[in-house]
């Protein structure tokens, strides 16, 4: 086993650019030698990380209805751990701990968005419901599938596109995971960043002290636009989300910001003029206001996301076809393997390994045979037509938007999974109600296809994240993927036993827990099932926007992304990317500018570091009924003002941070 030296541990200067001509990329840990990885220790950890925070996740986001990711917060407690257990050469088996955890937020997030659906229309439609075999099976087989489709791809995102790509949250982990084996004064930073941005955005979720948003509306020609004219603009002035706009960049953030104006201040407004007193409910029943009467924010709920929707979808089928190359190759290789053919494993350097493409070929195939037995015999009733039906719809689906899952992560941090998987129960509903499955039993079939779905994009999107601060760091991308299963088998046990004890005790029709995600798809469901349509028309003005994009040679699904994401989260991006410039290029000295950049993205990775972990703290005294919330005073303007005051300061604070030494 080679040793690490503190002093030395350091990301090559090459981790967050494009290779040039002829150069190589060579990980903290050295490709050629040995470093302890999977053992007892970091195994053990890394499923107790999974049980924990997949409870707390599946609890907190039905109970409170926010979600957190866990990547982050498990980094710092295996940096913790392995500090205070004074592990030698650690850093391999905190990558480990921490890809085995973070399978708690892919599953919990695939699953809390669409199963719970099922025991809310319950309450309506007596006799509906779903047990926790089926909530298991439905969650364990779509991260097993995630994983699968993802793994081909591993090598083009990592590697292929070194640079391109920001990798948000995977850079805020792996320099957390960096510092914490660095010790001492190098992971000063970072440290220091955390506790700044851990503190202010803890001061605003907890205490309240300023508004979470900045709004024109704080002022009365701002109200007036916003309501006349449909007009508004709003920042999300957290620590977090500031960070992660550095990371990501000014280019992709301008392109993310240009597709959510186009929504806010061009497709928001233009409708309210062409469809002012028109009450547009065709494919949602539950909307009795007409358009010029909504509010910005309900034009955007109610139409203008499923326009963001249809772009990530086409520019998910473009970038399929895009990459139809890379596609073919790793099927040639699985048919290859498969026929008998050698693989040269032993002479791949062990950071380029992965599974064999015949175990993930043998494994696809017969976890979609497991599915299809699944919806056969449990889900459909014996119904050999639908579970045909259905198992082509998943694994179609499943197959096709991995890469986008991949690509938006890899883009902006953000998995527009709930967007998808909208998408998906749309498609499911409409195909089953055509085959002739309808009622109550097409609900619970169309949701439990949808949780597979859900947890499959939502697993790929997150694997992606480990898979990068493998590469970055030098673990073996074969023990991530092997071990990846495991953490999905424990996560999908646990978030199906939470769930059922969830509503036992308080009932999801109760009202006592919130769980928006899941309370969107029953109403979305509900209709479909009965004859109503879907917004084929808003869909396709999406589609089309992606096409026009893509010929014009503009990234379309960071602009789709835009179009998706509320405003008050894209807005952020662009002032963290433009932050990025700013320090990136004041200085006539180039090196002076790169160390800078580098500082910045310690202390954005402290910022975004920070915020997660504290907005865990501030979920669970939220949970515990603790609320120290004036809300009187955040309705008063003056909250705002106080929010835009803080913003500039931690603005700030992050451009001086910058030029200290």
């Amino acid at each position: 086993m080679e040793d690490l030296e503190k002093g030395g541990m350091q990301l090559p200067d090459n981790a967050f650019r494009e290779l040039k001509e002829g150069e190589e990329y060579r990980p903290v840990m050295d490709p050629r030698k040995a470093y302890p990885e999977v053992n007892g220790w970091s195994v053990t950890w890394g499923v107790l990380m999974t049980i924990l925070f997949s409870a707390a996740a599946a609890y907190l986001g039905l109970r409170v209805g926010q979600v957190f990711e866990a990547a982050i917060p498990i980094a710092i407690i295996a940096v913790g751990v392995s500090t205070a257990a004074k592990r030698r050469n650690p850093l391999g088996e905190n990558v480990i701990i921490q890809s085995i955890g973070a399978c708690s937020g892919a599953v919990v997030a695939g699953a809390i968005f669409t199963l719970p659906a099922i025991y809310i229309l319950e309450d309506k439609y007596p006799g509906m419901g779903a047990s926790f075999v089926e909530i298991f099976l439905s969650s364990l087989l779509g991260g097993v599938l995630g994983i699968l489709f993802l793994i081909p791809f591993r090598k083009y995102f990592v590697s292929d596109m070194h640079g391109k790509y920001p990798f948000p949250e995977a850079t805020a982990t792996t320099q957390v995971l960096v510092s914490g084996a660095k010790g001492g004064q190098q992971a000063k930073p970072l440290l220091l960043a955390g506790l700044v941005g851990g503190l202010y955005d803890f001061i605003v979720a907890t205490f309240g002290w300023w508004n979470e948003n900045f709004t024109t509306r704080v002022i009365g020609l701002g109200e007036m636009l916003a309501d006349k004219a449909k007009l508004v603009f709003k920042v999300n002035t957290g620590a977090a989300v500031l960070g992660l706009g550095y990371i990501v960049g000014l280019k992709y953030a301008l392109i993310i910001c240009l597709g959510s104006l186009a929504v806010w201040w061009l497709i928001v407004p233009l409708m309210a003029v062409l469809f002012d007193s028109q009450v547009l409910n065709q494919w949602d029943p539950a909307i009795a206001t007409a358009v010029g009467d909504m509010s910005p924010e309900q034009i955007f709920t109610s139409y203008g996301k499923y326009i963001g929707i249809g772009g990530i979808a086409m520019a998910g089928i473009i970038g399929i076809i895009n990459s139809w190359g890379i596609i073919k190759n790793a099927v040639s290789l699985a048919a290859r393997e498969m026929r008998g053919g050698k693989s040269d494993t032993k002479k791949v350097l062990r950071t380029q390994r992965d599974i064999p493409f015949k175990v993930i070929a043998i494994g696809s195939i017969a976890t979609i045979a497991i599915i299809f037995l699944f919806f056969w015999f449990g889900v459909m009733k014996g119904n050999l037509l639908f579970a045909v039906a259905g198992i082509l719809l998943v694994a179609v689906i499943a197959f096709l938007f991995t890469t986008v899952a991949a690509n938006a992560i890899a883009i902006v941090g953000s998995n527009p999974v709930s967007g998808m998987t909208l998408m998906t129960l749309i498609l499911a509903s409409v195909i089953m109600v055509a085959v002739g499955l309808k009622g109550t039993g097409g609900m619970v079939a169309a949701l439990i296809m949808g949780g597979v779905v859900c947890t499959a994009l939502s697993m790929s999107g997150a694997f992606i994240t480990d898979l990068k601060i493998g590469y970055w760091l030098g673990t073996t991308p074969k023990k991530q993927e092997t071990w990846k299963f495991l953490g999905t088998l424990v996560s999908a046990a646990t978030v199906g036993g939470v769930m059922i004890l969830l509503d036992k005790t308080y009932g999801f029709a109760s009202g006592q827990l919130a769980a928006p995600q899941a309370n969107a798809m029953a109403a979305v469901i509900d209709p479909l099932m009965n004859g109503v349509g879907a917004p084929w028309i808003l869909y396709g003005i999406g589609a089309l926007i992606a096409i026009i994009l893509t010929l014009f040679k503009i990234p379309a699904l960071a602009f789709a992304l835009g179009m998706f994401i509320p405003i008050e989260l894209n807005i952020p991006l662009l002032v963290g990317g433009a932050v990025n410039w700013y320090v990136t290029s004041r200085s006539k000295d180039v090196a002076v500018n790169k160390a800078r950049g580098e500082k910045g993205t310690l202390i954005a990775s402290g910022f975004i570091a920070g915020g997660a972990l504290m907005g865990v703290v501030s979920a669970l005294l939220r949970f515990a009924d603790i609320n120290l919330v004036n809300a009187e005073w955040l309705a008063n303007p003056l909250s705002q003002v106080c929010a835009l005051v803080a913003y500039v300061l931690l603005i700030t604070y992050f451009i001086k941070a910058t030029k200290k030494r």
